[in-house]
């Protein structure tokens, strides 16, 4: 599977989860929600540092 599929599709999971956390009534169903954001945020961030650190890399040095 594609990383950018997999960005956006944790994405689109924590956007889902933010809006079903509004609607949560109870303080139990805001702490459920919250740390099922806590975790896929965490997730996404392995790719961002993944993106990053790639980038880092500086190609031309190889070309020669």
């Amino acid at each position: 599977m594609e990383t950018e599929m997999l960005m956006d599709g944790l994405s689109n999971e924590i956007n889902a989860a933010l809006r079903a956390m509004a609607k949560a009534k109870t303080v139990e169903e805001k702490m459920a929600y919250s740390q099922i954001i806590k975790n896929l945020c965490e997730s996404l961030d392995v790719f961002l540092n993944l993106a990053t650190n790639i980038m880092n890399y500086d190609t031309d040095d190889f070309d020669d």
